[in-house]
Order: C-alpha cells, then sequence, then structure tokens
C-alpha cells in the first residue's frame, strides 16, 4: 500500500480558511477583521517604536499603538478603563456598519439606474423624428436613409425599438453607419408588439413610423400584432403615417386592416423577386435603382409646377432642364406614368419627375434645341423568347418563375436546378403559371457542386438567377451555399473565358462585398429594395402611388435600352434629343449609362436627370434608363388568366379611387 503523503500546513490552512468562509457571513466578517488586526496592529507598532518622540515606558507605547490603530480602523481613540475601550470599539463598527450601509444602497442605486439605461428604458422626448420597430438586415438601410432624411434638421433623431440589448443594437448601427451628421440614433430595448414599451419612443409625435418584418418564422405575425400595438396606443386613423413590410403575402390583408388608413403594407417578397427577374433582362438596372430610390443624387419627387398647366406631355417632357418628367399625380391621389404624348396636365395635377430635389423644375433655356435629324428610327420593342437558367431554390423561387412565365414571350424556356434537399419540385409545386409561353424543365442537383454546373451548358442561356436557400436552425449562414455556386460559376467563365450574365439573391447585405462578382453580374440583397421604398413613402406619402406604379402589377417598367434606339450612334445630340426621341416611342428617358471597356458592366453608374442642354457623342455601347409602357398584348404580371389577381400588389392602398382606369400593364418587362 503506497504511504500517504504529508499535508503542508499550507493546504491544511487553505483548507481551514475556505470551510470557515462556508459558514455564514460573520465568519467572512471574522476573518476580516482578523485579517485587518493582522496587518494594522503590527505596522502601527512599528511606528511608535521607531518615532523618536514616543514615550519610554511600554504601556504608554501600547496605548499609542491602540490609538494608531485604532484611528486606521475608524474605531476611535478612546483610552482608559478596559469597558470604555471596548465601548469606543462597538460605536466604531457601528459607525463603519452605517457608513457601508449607506454606500451599499448607493451603489446599488446607481448601479440598477446605470443598467436600466443601458438596457434602454427611458422615454424618448423627440419631436418630429423617426420611429423604427423591428430587427432585421432592412435596419441598416432604414436608419441610414432616415439619418440622411434628418441631417440638417435642429433636432434630427431616429428611434429604435427592438427585443434586443439596447448597446448591442447601437454598437451595430454606429458600426454600419459611421458618422450620422449630428442626428442622434437612440435605441431602446422592448418588445414592438407592447404598448408599454411603444410609449418610450413618442411615436404620437413621430414623423413617421417605420416597422420591420425579422428573420424568424413568425416575422409577419409579430408585424401585424406590432400595428395592432400601434392603433391601441394611437387611436385608429391617428398619428404619424405608418408604413410596414411582411416577407409571405399571407399576411399583407391583415397587415393593411391593422395599419388603418394611415399605412402602408409593402410585400418583401413580391418586390425582390420582381427585382430579380428584372435585373435578369437588364443587366447594371440593380445599381440604377439603388440610385433613383436612396436619399443621395436624383430619385422621384412629386412637384408643384404651376407653369406646366395646359400642355401636352410632349411639350413637358423637353421644358425642364434639370428634371426628368414621367407623368402626373392627380388630386385624387392618382398617378400616371408614361402617358399619352397628348395628356394635357389639368387642374390640381402635379409632375412626377426624376430630379435632385422636390422644388419646382427650371424650364430649360431656348439655346437648348432638340435635333431630329439626329433621332434614330422606329425599332421593334418586341423581346424574343429567352432562356432562363434558375439555380438553387427558397421562398421567393416560385415568385420569380411566376414573373418570368407572365412577361416572357412565347417560345421560352427555364431551367430549374436545385438541390435534393430542397424537396420535391414540380410545376405544381412551383407556381407557375399553366400557359404555353414558357417551357419549364427541372434537374435535381447540387448547384454548389462543380460537377452538376459542367453538365449544364451554361453559356447557352440568356440569363442565370442564383438563389440561396433560406434561413433555418442548420443554416445560420444561407449565403455560404449561394457563395460556393458563385465560385464554381466565376471558375466556368475563368477557364472558357466567356462572360455569364448572372443575377445573385443574398440574404446578408455583409455578403456583397465577400461575392465573387463577375463583370457582367448583378447582385441583390433581400429587403434592401423594400427598405428603400418605405423610407420614400415614410418621406412622402405621396410616393405611395407612384411606386404602386413603377414596381407593382400595374405600371410602368424601368429598363435599360441601346441608346441606338433613340439617336444615331457616333452623331452629336443633346440629352433634350433623347428625352424627345423617347416621347416620340411612348417612353421616358430619365438618365444614361456611357460605357467603358475597361470597367464592368455592374460598376458603371447610370447618370441620372442630366441637364436637357448636355451634348455627347453618343455609341452604340450606351444605355438610356427609360421609365417604359407595357408591351402591347403582354399579360399583366400578377394577374391570372381568368383576370383574378395571383401576386397580390406591392402598394395596394394607393390604387384607391382608380377603377376607372384602363390597366397599364405590367411592371417588369
Amino acid at each position: 500500500m503506497a504511504s500517504r503523503r504529508p499535508v503542508s500546513w499550507l493546504h491544511r490552512a487553505r483548507y481551514v480558511f475556505d470551510r470557515t468562509l462556508a459558514r455564514s457571513t460573520g465568519a467572512l466578517l471574522g476573518w476580516l477583521a482578523a485579517c485587518c488586526l493582522a496587518i494594522v496592529v503590527p505596522v502601527s507598532a512599528l511606528l511608535v517604536w521607531t518615532d523618536p518622540r514616543a514615550p519610554r515606558s511600554l504601556s504608554e507605547r501600547l496605548v499609542a499603538v491602540w490609538r494608531t490603530s485604532a484611528e486606521t480602523l475608524r474605531l476611535g481613540g478612546v483610552t482608559g478603563a478596559p469597558l470604555r475601550m471596548l465601548l469606543s470599539v462597538f460605536l466604531g463598527l457601528i459607525a463603519l456598519l452605517c457608513v457601508s450601509t449607506l454606500v451599499g444602497v448607493i451603489t446599488t442605486g446607481l448601479g440598477d439606474r446605470l443598467e436600466e439605461l443601458r438596457r434602454g428604458r427611458s422615454r424618448v422626448l423627440e419631436r418630429g423624428h423617426a420611429v423604427v420597430l423591428g430587427w432585421s438586415d432592412q435596419v441598416f438601410t432604414v436608419v441610414g436613409e432616415m439619418v440622411l432624411s434628418q441631417a440638417g434638421s435642429v433636432r434630427g433623431a431616429v428611434a429604435v425599438l427592438a427585443d434586443r440589448d439596447s448597446a448591442v443594437m447601437a454598437s451595430d448601427l454606429n458600426t454600419a453607419l459611421g458618422v450620422t451628421r449630428g442626428v442622434r440614433v437612440v435605441c431602446r430595448t422592448g418588445a414592438p408588439t407592447d404598448p408599454a414599451a411603444l410609449a418610450l419612443l413618442t411615436p404620437a409625435a413621430a414623423h413617421c413610423v417605420l416597422v420591420l418584418p425579422g428573420d424568424d418564422d413568425a416575422a409577419d405575425a409579430e408585424v401585424v400584432r406590432t400595428l395592432l400595438a400601434l392603433r391601441s396606443l394611437l387611436g385608429a386613423g391617428a398619428g404619424p403615417p405608418v408604413v410596414a413590410s411582411v416577407r409571405d403575402e399571407r399576411f399583407l390583408t391583415a397587415a393593411r386592416l391593422a395599419a388603418g388608413t394611415r399605412g402602408v403594407v409593402l410585400d418583401v417578397e413580391s418586390t425582390t423577386a420582381r427585382l430579380l427577374v428584372q435585373a435578369a433582362r437588364h443587366p447594371g438596372l440593380v445599381r440604377a435603382l439603388r440610385d433613383l430610390l436612396d436619399l443621395t443624387g436624383a430619385e422621384f419627387h412629386v412637384v408643384h409646377a404651376p407653369d406646366a398647366l395646359g400642355l401636352t406631355f410632349a411639350e413637358i417632357s423637353p421644358r425642364y432642364e434639370d428634371a426628368c418628367a414621367v407623368g402626373y399625380l392627380a388630386a385624387d391621389g392618382r398617378a400616371l406614368l408614361t402617358p399619352a404624348s397628348s395628356e394635357r396636365c389639368g387642374p390640381g395635377d402635379r409632375l412626377i419627375v426624376v430630379a435632385r430635389d422636390n422644388r419646382p423644375p427650371v424650364a430649360r433655356q431656348e439655346g437648348t434645341a432638340v435635333d431630329p435629324t439626329v433621332m434614330a428610327g422606329p425599332h421593334d420593342r418586341q423581346r424574343p423568347s429567352s432562356k432562363t437558367l434558375l439555380l438553387g431554390w427558397n421562398r421567393r423561387a416560385p415568385l420569380v418563375m411566376d414573373s418570368l412565365s407572365r412577361t416572357a414571350q412565347p417560345g421560352s424556356h427555364l431551367h430549374v436546378v436545385t438541390g435534393s434537399d430542397d424537396g420535391p419540385v414540380t410545376p405544381g409545386a412551383a407556381g407557375t403559371a399553366d400557359d404555353e409561353a414558357v417551357t419549364v424543365s427541372y434537374h435535381v442537383g447540387e448547384p454548389t457542386r462543380p460537377d452538376t454546373l459542367r453538365a449544364l451548358d451554361l453559356f447557352g442561356y440568356d440569363s442565370v438567377i442564383a438563389l440561396g436557400p433560406d434561413a433555418g436552425p442548420h443554416r445560420a449562414r444561407p449565403d455560404d451555399q449561394l457563395l460556393l455556386t458563385l465560385l464554381n460559376l466565376r471558375a466556368a467563365e475563368e477557364e472558357t473565358g466567356r462572360a455569364l450574365p448572372v443575377v445573385a439573391e443574398l440574404t446578408d447585405h455583409r455578403s456583397l462585398a465577400l461575392a465573387p462578382l463577375g463583370p457582367d453580374w448583378d447582385a441583390v440583397v433581400r429587403g434592401e429594395l423594400t427598405a428603400l421604398v418605405m423610407t420614400r413613402i415614410a418621406q412622402n406619402t405621396g410616393m405611395a402611388a407612384v411606386f404602386e406604379e413603377l414596381f407593382a402589377a400595374r405600371g410602368g417598367a424601368l429598363a435599360l435600352r441601346p441608346a441606338s434606339h433613340y439617336v444615331l450612334p457616333g452623331r452629336v445630340a443633346s440629352f433634350a434629343t433623347v428625352v424627345a426621341s423617347a416621347v416620340r416611342r411612348g417612353e421616358c428617358a430619365i438618365g444614361y449609362r456611357a460605357h467603358d471597356a475597361h470597367t464592368p458592366r455592374r460598376e458603371v453608374d447610370v447618370r441620372l436627370a442630366p441637364g436637357k442642354a448636355e451634348r455627347r457623342v453618343w455609341a452604340s455601347s450606351d444605355e438610356i434608363l427609360i421609365v417604359a409602357p407595357p408591351d402591347a398584348g403582354t399579360r399583366c404580371p400578377g394577374f391570372a388568366s381568368d383576370g383574378r389577381p395571383a401576386v397580390p400588389d406591392v402598394l395596394p392602398e394607393a390604387r384607391r379611387g382608380t377603377e376607372d382606369r384602363p390597366a397599364r400593364g405590367p411592371a417588369l418587362e
């Protein structure tokens, strides 16, 4: 049997100390007193014995040691009978206990108050501020645009309420936004569905309220509850304008009812799907859309133009130097985009323009002439049949297929490649329209695998749409699979030396900097466009009707078309000539993009609302950004063959009173 090792006195002392501490608070106080005495008394004795003025007798020196120790421990310095000294010690301990208790109470109170402030529970006492409810990837775009809109005001502020730690929210926003130009960004912690938490942001005094859906499965239900909480707090029809968005079209009706008459509800999924289709047909359009919708540079405005009263649209279009007219906003709130050239501006009508601000437009100088001799002749607008490849599957895939099938020309083909984990994908499950215009084929294969892509004729497609999977418990970063697919597509480009027209849908805005985009590629961040539209409507509710016509199932469509459709290549012409040529075709030119052979297409900026007097040599590679009417005979996307709505409109509230107007056709070409 092995001999037992002796236990050192240090371990025994530590064991006794630990066992004593575990007994009670009194034992802890006893150890504290013993430690203090073990340090204070020897040091006090050393001070007395080394003092040349110290008394010579031992008793007097012990009294001096006592006084020094008592003063150090704040026990008093009473000397004399032992009873008097004990009473002095007792009073000193009572005083120490009272002071310690008072310090503890003050420290606890201050700590609780600081913790409450850290958790964001104080009331926001701003007026005219922007209120953002909820947290998702859209919050960075929304708060950033609201900061720009509030910049320059005396007390600009944006208040954010979400069920997250306010310090974490503030840190994330500061990292994403950087300098806020004097605008305060206030974060508060609380459930947006709780009226008591909503009251912290004083929404009744706000300029606007924006409600964002979260990223979980119950996000849309939370939006509806938040809208109901706002109604219970402010009352029906009262308070500032409310703009909300949902991800599932099944919640649209409930959300609109909960929002009331002052609310506008957008559909994130449908808008993203339409944008993907539009970007696939017009490479580079995504960048132009961002420029049109953000608050920097030129964007859509509704302006008063008294000098336009009674003029036809053909006379108005080239009239203003730095504003491009695209339609009218009637007095009853109806928006009319790309009107007929003979349509006159009536009393109460306002102009819908693309300009740098919402001031009344300035008429151009008489010297800016339109040169009909350089205008291009008639051009066939009929699109040929297309061949599209859809890689991946998620909730938006059926909507993408629906938009493709409803807007494609007869003879078009759609090839869907999905993984086995996506479940059974059939034409019925995909939700395609029951027609013969588009032939849909399916292939089971992982788009992240190089062999799957090699088996496809990638360069035989007119466009490739790449989708990532939906977020889930096992997919914390759904963009990872999409990035693998994009890397494989880039490898195919590098092997062949040919360019692929790819449009990728990203979930996280931070993935945009990581995506290996090719020269002719575009990337759409899910919800970004909707967030920009929300901020524009929040600033001016009259824009709801404009975006209804522009992005919903009815209305004009944005497109990039060759400049040779409007002016002769190699000839010098003013932008006023381009505008006049577009009006002859029933379109509205709002900008152009000059291509550089050394710059990727997706990185070339579109010059919005250039001066009408600007003259340049137009090359055949240049493109004109237009708002176009629907193609004749094209079925309206979002409506089934029997006329029933199939995909809900983005902003149906804006269409009230428009039943007497004829349908204007698709939003996507």
